[in-house]
């Protein structure tokens, strides 16, 4: 997992690089929860999803937003966050051109970037979205959501109560031409103390039966 330093839009990001052998294999990129509450890309639940991908050959990368360990910057309110994720996505495609799909995956803050991203990148054909804040940030801009995808949530969660995040992914199956996996881990609470091998079994199971 070597260390790469990738030029953002206000200055140099740090990040964690796992090249796959195979140069078509897919490629991901994580991010990670709220940098102002102590996120970052050495977060349990981003760590475990970095090696979920990784494990399931893809060329993966976890980053720090602006301002958040080595990275340089300020935190910006989310509109730069999601500049800093297109501009390592950018480099993550540079770094394989044959890559023959694209995800990305994010843990609360950073699912929510992750969701935004989607919107506005067409090559991103599926994500993972682990506990989105639906009741601390609008989702409303899905509208349509342009890839399928998976949705966890923890059945304890006492940060962002579970039945807004069934409402928010309701909304998303409705709609046509895609399919939204909504998966609930009962008794796990935002950070996934004592779930977390439940949490990556879901989805390492959900990223084996999209890609294989």
């Amino acid at each position: 997992m070597p260390e790469v330093m990738i030029n953002g839009p206000e200055g140099r990001l740090q990040a964690r690089y796992n090249q796959a052998e195979d140069p078509r294999a897919p490629i991901a990129l994580m991010l990670h929860p709220h940098p102002q509450h102590g996120g970052t890309m050495n977060n349990k639940i981003v760590h475990a999803l970095y090696h979920a991908f990784r494990r399931r050959s893809f060329s993966v990368i976890r980053f720090n937003f602006r301002g958040v360990g080595r990275s340089q910057g300020h935190y910006d309110h989310g509109q730069g966050e999601l500049s800093d994720a297109a501009s390592v996505l950018d480099w993550l495609q540079i770094q394989n051109s044959g890559a023959d799909r694209c995800w990305i995956a994010g843990f609360s803050f950073g699912a929510w970037i992750a969701m935004q991203l989607l919107m506005r990148r067409p090559e991103i054909e599926g994500f993972v979205a682990v506990s989105p804040p639906a009741n601390k940030f609008d989702f409303t801009f899905l509208a349509p959501c342009p890839s399928s995808g998976l949705i966890v949530h923890g059945g304890a969660d006492d940060l962002v109560p579970e039945p807004e995040v069934a409402e928010l992914a309701s909304k998303l199956q409705s709609q046509r031409q895609i399919e939204i996996d909504y998966e609930v881990i009962e008794g796990a609470g935002h950070f996934y103390e004592r779930e977390l091998d439940t949490l990556t079994e879901v989805v390492e199971r959900y990223i084996t039966r999209r890609v294989e």
